[in-house]
C-alpha cells in the first residue's frame, strides 16, 4: 500500500473517532497535520505521533531515517501556522524549529516514549528536525 493511502486511512479513522486509531498507532498520541505546501500552495493533511513539552506539542520529522526531511516539515518552514487536530479539537499552531539543547532534549524526551525514533536516528546522516507547535488564540 502506497504510503499517501495508508496515510488516508488514517485520517478517515482518526476522523470518524475522534483521534482514535487502531493497528500499529493504536494508543499513540495522534495529531493530524495540515500544511500549505511550499511550492504547490495545496493543502496537505499528514498524520503524526506526538508528544507534549507543557502546553506545547512536539513533532518530529523522522521520515522513518529517511536521508532528506519530510515534505510537510518544508511546509511548516515556508507557512508556519498550520492547523493541527488532537481528538475532536481543530486549532491553528505556531511552528519554532527546536535548535540546540533544547531540540535534544525534547527528541530524547519524545524518543523515551516512543524510542522507533532513536532506531530512525541510527538510520540517517541528517539531524532530524524537533518542531514544536504552540495553539495561537
Amino acid at each position: 500500500m502506497a504510503v499517501n493511502e495508508f496515510n488516508q486511512k488514517v485520517i478517515e479513522e482518526f476522523r470518524a473517532n475522534g483521534g482514535k486509531v487502531g493497528g500499529q498507532f493504536q494508543g499513540a498520541p495522534m495529531l493530524l497535520l495540515t500544511t500549505t505546501g511550499a511550492k504547490s500552495g495545496k493543502t496537505y493533511v499528514t498524520p503524526l505521533v506526538y508528544s507534549r513539552d507543557g502546553s506545547r506539542i512536539v513533532i518530529i520529522a523522522s521520515f522513518a531515517g529517511n536521508a532528506k526531511n519530510p515534505s510537510w516539515y518544508h511546509n511548516l518552514v515556508a507557512n508556519p501556522t498550520p492547523t493541527v487536530e488532537i481528538g475532536s479539537e481543530r486549532f491553528k499552531a505556531r511552528v519554532t524549529v527546536a535548535q540546540g539543547a533544547e531540540r535534544d532534549r525534547l527528541f530524547n524526551q519524545q524518543a523515551a516514549q516512543m524510542p522507533i525514533f532513536h532506531e530512525y536516528q541510527k538510520k540517517t546522516a541528517r539531524r532530524i528536525p524537533v518542531i514544536v507547535l504552540e495553539k495561537i488564540g
